[in-house]
């Protein structure tokens, strides 16, 4: 069986996959109606493709006049690390307590493989696209680990707020290599199933890039 997907959703993924390239330009107001006009379609299905991005974090609707691209707040950078704190530090709780488990060491053979892609990237093109790959992929498999399908709606919901947050801290100095030592420290806590420290080695993980943001932000 052949599933076609809607037009509302081949608007939205057009839409989404031009603000990820930066295809849009940050200062620019949107219109619905000439949005349909150039897609070739009714405004029905860009209409709810728009509420999506909305809800999604990517553009703010202003009423009768289009969209703009969401500019990032300080209630949005204190959100996004809030939901990732809660969600993550439980994972890799979740996961310490069961370190001695086959899945458990399946998924640190693919955790050392994904931070050895990252630290080859520090020791080579420093490209940080390649390196948020990664980085994301590290960060939702041990989401993904707890099989809880609110987790990972949740956090799929966020990526692209927390991949463009990712972006703009890993361009600070040395970031790129705190981050690899970071994600190091978390996966041999897990190995060695260490409950009482994975707490807060996770959370330096989250703190350390929320602060860059803050500053980053309050220095505009």
């Amino acid at each position: 069986m052949v599933v076609t997907k809607s037009l509302q959703l081949v608007v939205f993924e057009h839409l989404r996959d031009k603000i990820i390239n930066g295809e849009l330009s940050d200062n620019e107001i949107y219109s619905e109606t000439k949005l349909a006009k150039d897609l070739g379609v009714s405004r029905t299905p860009v209409r709810d493709a728009i509420h999506r991005l909305s809800q999604e974090g990517y553009i703010d609707i202003l009423p009768s006049k289009g969209f703009k691209l969401h500019k990032m707040s300080v209630k949005d950078i204190e959100e996004i690390f809030q939901v990732r704190s809660a969600i993550e530090s439980y994972c890799t709780l979740y996961i310490a307590k069961r370190y001695d488990e086959d899945k458990a060491k399946a998924l640190f053979k693919e955790l050392d493989r994904l931070n050895k892609l990252m630290d080859n990237i520090v020791n080579s093109s420093r490209n940080i696209d390649r390196f948020i790959k990664y980085d994301f992929h590290f960060h939702m498999s041990i989401v993904e680990y707890a099989d809880n399908s609110v987790f990972k709606n949740i956090f799929e919901t966020y990526t692209y707020r927390i991949q463009k947050l990712a972006k703009l801290s890993l361009g600070h100095e040395n970031r790129m290599e705190n981050t690899c030592k970071e994600h190091s420290d978390i996966l041999e806590a897990m190995k060695r199933g260490d409950i009482d420290e994975i707490y807060d080695i996770t959370m330096v993980h989250m703190e350390t890039p929320k602060y860059i943001n803050l500053k980053d932000l309050e220095n505009l």
